[in-house]
């Protein structure tokens, strides 16, 4: 059985990045002053370049220290790690540039900095995402287990327990239920760990039996016995980690912050209520649609003068849609159809062989080139490139009293592309599978996510076989 400790891990892992920074150092200085590839003879001796290298080793370090990358990770995704990897490297260039600026050292050549750097992402990337695979692996076999004491073998309890058992790479084993009210499980749940105490022997269990960590699973009434309970596992250095009671009217991820100098639970974690989330996802929606605007202009022209060729009306459609925190805005397309009343269009679904549509309309629809307009909407900030879907306020009113945590989707600003249609669920598809996928990505945005998703929107192709 592995069992090392999370402080000679943390130790590990800090002198293996430092020594990989090195590593990449050495073949970026390669590439960029012996490979030939790109000629240019260094103004600065290696070992300046190499005593700089050290330095941005060590700043990577402190940096991960102080944005808690070396804590333990087990229950975590690596989209977290790739994160944390990015804002590492991040702080730590502009932390050497400014050290770099101060000691008035102007002679560093940029191109070596921006392979050295983007190499470090890149390497650092593979191997942790490599460790992270290895890990999984053994756990699966048995090694690097954690053990856990679950207290409360009621419906709780059992299903915590249920949920370890599926997820056998989290490494985690539990050894036993400790209960007040029951001495064996009910016959139906024959092949559960067994029920080793009641509450009252924990002391003396966590004496006799190593425990990593402490599962409270208890009911609402035995709250009075909490303190007791967390006392006794911080005097023998045991992890404590509390269910509540209510967890399954939760959503997926609440967590706890503090408001008015109380500790409250948050019931849904959205990424994107941190500030500088939303502006590293703004920053990139307005890079990317500025690009996207720049590269398809003559498509968007062409598209234009053949709209005002084939049939009457504006170029631009636009149409009141809900987005972020429920406030309406105008979302641009294409037009598509014949011009009719507003009611209309904002009231009655297009339907297939729709006598509405133009027959270039009807391309434009197939093809998704009516929605590029609006790269536009996300210039001006009602929308983002990837996010839920706007709806039309009659539509969201319906889908609100039918459609559980239907409106859980205004929590974040709308986008051009999102999960559900990059998974498919585009036109006339499930709107609560749809749902789901829009739930699921507000609560685990990253960037990286965003970038998935645009990628498998591109691979994927922009002929919707389900748009009428």
């Amino acid at each position: 059985m592995i069992r090392q400790s999370q402080g000679f891990l943390t130790q590990l892992y800090a002198i293996v990045d430092f020594l990989a920074v090195q590593l990449i150092f050495v073949f970026a200085w390669w590439l960029k002053f012996e490979s030939g590839l790109l000629a240019f003879s260094s103004p600065l001796p290696f070992r300046i370049y190499l005593l700089w290298s050290a330095a941005y080793g060590v700043i990577v370090v402190i940096a991960g220290f102080l944005i808690g990358f070396y804590t333990p990770k087990r229950k975590k995704r690596f989209s977290f790690e790739a994160l944390k990897i990015v804002q590492i490297h991040f702080i730590s260039l502009l932390v050497l540039l400014s050290v770099l600026f101060i000691v008035k050292e102007v002679h560093i050549s940029r191109e070596f900095l921006a392979i050295f750097v983007s190499g470090n992402i890149f390497f650092m990337g593979i191997y942790r995402y490599l460790i992270k695979k290895a890990l999984k692996s053994l756990r699966e076999k048995g090694y690097n287990k954690q053990f856990v004491l679950i207290l409360g073998a009621g419906s709780v309890g059992r299903k915590f327990y249920e949920n370890l058992l599926e997820q056998p790479e989290l490494g985690f084993e539990v050894v036993g239920f400790l209960d007040d009210f029951q001495r064996e499980h009910h016959p139906e749940f024959v092949g559960y760990k067994p029920i080793i105490g009641t509450v009252d022997d924990l002391d003396s269990i966590l004496g006799r039996i190593i425990i990593d960590e402490v599962i409270i699973a208890l009911p609402l009434e035995a709250h009075h016995k909490y303190a007791k309970i967390i006392a006794a596992c911080e005097k023998a250095g045991v992890k404590t980690m509390i269910i509540p009671d209510y967890f399954d009217i939760l959503p997926a991820r609440p967590f706890f912050e503090n408001f008015a100098g109380i500790p409250i639970i948050n019931v849904r974690d959205i990424p994107l209520d941190e500030v500088r989330n939303r502006l590293v996802k703004r920053i990139f929606d307005v890079l990317f649609s500025l690009a996207a605007i720049v590269i398809t202009l003559p498509l968007l022209i062409l598209i234009a003068a053949a709209i005002k060729a084939t049939s009457r009306g504006p170029v631009i459609f636009k149409q009141e849609r809900l987005g972020w925190n429920r406030r309406p805005f105008m979302m641009y397309k294409f037009r598509t159809m014949k011009v009719s009343s507003g009611i209309q269009s904002d009231t009655q679904w297009t339907v297939k062989d729709d006598p509405r549509r133009t027959w270039f309309g009807t391309f434009l629809r197939k093809t998704s080139l009516d929605e590029l307009p609006q790269f536009f909407n996300v210039l001006k900030g009602d929308m983002s490139v990837v996010g839920p879907r706007p709806e039309r306020p009659f539509f969201a009113e319906q889908f609100k009293e039918e459609i559980p945590k239907y409106m859980v989707k205004h929590h974040i600003r709308p986008g051009i592309t999102g999960y559900a249609q990059s998974s498919g669920l585009r036109g006339d598809t499930s709107i609560e599978e749809r749902i789901r996928h829009d739930i699921f990505y507000i609560e685990n945005w990253t960037l990286l996510f965003d970038i998935k998703i645009i990628f498998k929107t591109l691979v994927n192709g922009f002929v919707n076989r389900n748009a009428y």
